[in-house]
């Protein structure tokens, strides 16, 4: 679509360009009121064959010969541009619609992001980062392009229309998170998203408190207002700079190859039944457990080294992304 445009521009630019060309030469050599040499200007570079309005003198004549040359050029240029652009944006809207859907049809386990204002974007790109299965849905044709320009899987849809839901691969996705610009649009998402898959992980953005209850009970696991989570990091800033420096080192790495992951125990792991001294984790990986969210959903922070681990039971660990991945292959290696 940008190629289109800069080709359309850069026409439109020749036309105009040839037009007052025209003009200018007609008012100045044969003194044509201005409304008169656009006319004949206009006349002489379409070919249409009227005579001329007035007679022309000899040095009329060589300019309109001139005129003749460069502006039918332009036009036919014009017009063969113009063709060509269309024919190609036709070509590829036709096999760009045909390879998404394939990839789409591709995809199994993932996300939907529906919208991709600032919260989408940052939504996004943290799915990226983790090198997560994705799909961004916007009617933006503007930031679909941004999506797809930054790499990512996008779609020209309604979030709002179950059949674009269904098109994205809702029956098939694990989450959907829900960041359209208005708290009714995206209760609207998650009661349609729910509707057509009740198991769906759903998270999503609200603007104000009141709607925040209504979400949830559209079924929505988690709500997120980020105005007021914003004002309470800017207050923590300056109440605990410290603890405030160590959340961002976790969540953003502040540079560094460093960040909190969750890696589940599978059943038949090495690890099951082991205490976290015998499965020496840190040691062995160097990565630190700072919490273990047990089968049955309790939290355990801070697990003692007897802490035992199950089958189920979902490991929240820090370290660099090497030794995360190390951790995550041991853990999913079946005992002998």
């Amino acid at each position: 679509m940008l190629r289109f445009r800069k080709r359309l521009l850069a026409i439109v630019a020749a036309l105009v360009l040839t037009l007052g060309g025209g003009t200018l030469g007609f008012v100045l050599i044969e003194h044509y009121p201005p409304f008169d040499a656009f006319y004949m200007t206009l006349i002489t570079i379409t070919t249409v064959g009227y005579q001329e309005i007035r007679p022309l003198s000899h040095a009329g004549r060589i300019f309109n010969s001139f005129l003749i040359a460069f502006g039918v050029t332009i036009m036919l240029l014009a017009v063969g541009g113009m063709t060509q652009a269309i024919i190609e944006l036709e070509l590829n809207q036709y096999f760009g619609k045909r390879r998404t859907k394939k990839m789409i049809d591709s995809l199994h386990d993932h996300y939907i992001v529906c919208g991709f204002g600032r919260v989408g974007r940052g939504a996004a790109g943290e799915l990226k980062r983790a090198g997560a299965p994705f799909l961004v849905m916007d009617k933006n044709e503007d930031r679909v392009e941004w999506a797809i320009k930054a790499g990512m899987l996008a779609v020209l849809a309604d979030a709002t229309d179950d059949q674009n839901l269904k098109d994205a691969g809702i029956l098939r996705a694990k989450g959907l998170i829900a960041t359209l610009q208005s708290d009714a649009d995206n209760l609207f998402v998650i009661l349609s998203a729910k509707a057509l898959k009740p198991s769906l992980l759903v998270s999503a953005r609200v603007n104000s408190e009141q709607s925040e209850k209504k979400m949830r009970l559209a079924g929505a696991e988690y709500v997120f207002a980020p105005y007021d989570m914003t004002g309470n990091r800017m207050a923590q800033v300056m109440l605990k700079p410290h603890v405030f420096q160590f959340i961002d080192f976790t969540t953003k790495s502040m540079g560094l190859d460093v960040g909190i992951e969750q890696v589940r125990v599978p059943l038949g792991s090495e690890f099951v039944s082991k205490s976290l001294l015998e499965a020496k984790i840190r040691k062995d990986t160097g990565v630190i457990v700072l919490a273990i969210r047990k089968a049955d959903g309790r939290m355990l922070f801070n697990p003692p080294a007897e802490a035992a681990i199950e089958a189920g039971d979902h490991l929240i660990v820090m370290g660099e992304a090497q030794n995360l991945r190390h951790l995550e292959q041991m853990l999913t290696e079946v005992r002998a």
